[in-house]
């Protein structure tokens, strides 16, 4: 397999998705809680990447075996029309989940055992979202999880990492005693989750956007997702509605003191979001209507990133 070939069949052009709320969790830690941990941040990003990749290998993995129409499993999905052995596939995949197992072991040790376990229920949740008799994305769940696994955990667990040190949430177990305690401050939870709405909001969109266009041929497929339920206009509204509300996160946000005035820069991007959205609605279902869920997660990613940064300059100048 050639490097272009893996780098497709791991999508590496989707990973922004992934790579948004890791930064966005390590600048909310320097803004919010004043915490940073460079070695801790560095190794749970290459865990976190690798685990994406293995995760959308495992998608496309499980899309080519339960294929249920040739002329997608042997000329759409990348497995078929390049040819690859799927056993190559399946082991490539194995070798990158247990390299992640040991990232995240190494960092359970160093930091805690709550890591492993919000580490174990993104893992779990990631790994079974296509795998398995009945895979995640195969039913009206999948927006949820796809949002709350990458938008709240990664993000989370971000945090967790870089405020190892305050111990905001943390899980103290005595194996000899056989006792534990879960601690921590519930305003700094609740901080982490609002912070955290937005970056699940935009992925959940990923998702939706992604179901909304393919809807015909997922149902060819036997893929019943939640815009097979609620059907294309609904799912049109929830995608907007999903849309505008991180900008009234940010509004809530500023008034609540969870975030400082610079992140309001977030705004300037509703002009170009309102367009985006209105010129969706017009080209859904082509295949090009997806690329405006990509472009509105990194537009408005883009500037609550901009608006984090700015808010840490603001914060040493002032």
């Amino acid at each position: 397999m050639s490097v272009k070939v893996f780098l497709e069949v791991v999508e590496i052009r989707t990973k922004v998705a992934s790579v948004f709320p890791f930064v966005v969790g390590l600048l909310f830690s320097m803004t919010y809680f004043k915490q940073v941990q460079w070695g801790y941040t560095a190794l749970f990003f290459i865990g976190m990447l690798i685990f994406d990749l293995a995760t959308t290998a495992i998608n496309n993995y499980m899309d080519f075996q339960k294929a249920h129409s040739d002329v997608y499993k042997y000329e759409e999905n990348v497995i078929g029309r390049e040819k690859i052995s799927p056993l190559l596939v399946r082991n490539m995949i194995i070798g990158m989940i247990l390299f992640v197992l040991c990232i995240g072991l190494v960092l359970t040790y160093l930091t805690g055992w709550l890591l492993l376990i919000m580490g174990g229920v993104c893992c779990f949740i990631g790994i079974f979202y296509t795998f398995g008799p009945v895979p995640l994305s195969r039913m009206p769940l999948g927006e949820i999880f796809s949002g709350v696994t990458m938008g709240l955990g990664i993000f989370a667990m971000t945090v967790y990492l870089n405020t190892a040190d305050k111990k905001i949430f943390y899980l103290a177990v005595d194996f000899g005693t056989g006792l534990f305690a879960l601690q921590g401050s519930i305003w700094a939870v609740l901080a982490v989750f609002v912070a955290s709405l937005p970056l699940i909001f935009t992925i959940a969109n990923i998702m939706l956007a992604n179901n909304l266009r393919d809807l015909d041929r997922d149902i060819e497929n036997r893929r019943y997702t939640l815009v097979y339920y609620i059907g294309r206009p609904h799912g049109i509204v929830l995608f907007q509605l999903l849309m505008l509300s991180c900008y009234l996160i940010m509004a809530l946000g500023v008034l609540v003191g969870l975030y400082e005035w610079p992140i309001l820069l977030t705004f300037l991007t509703l002009p170009k979001i309102l367009k985006n959205l209105k010129e969706y609605k017009e080209v859904l279902p082509q295949p090009r209507s997806f690329g405006y869920a990509i472009k509105n997660m990194v537009l408005f990613n883009g500037s609550y990133v901009a608006g984090l940064l700015l808010t840490f300059v603001w914060q040493k100048v002032r």
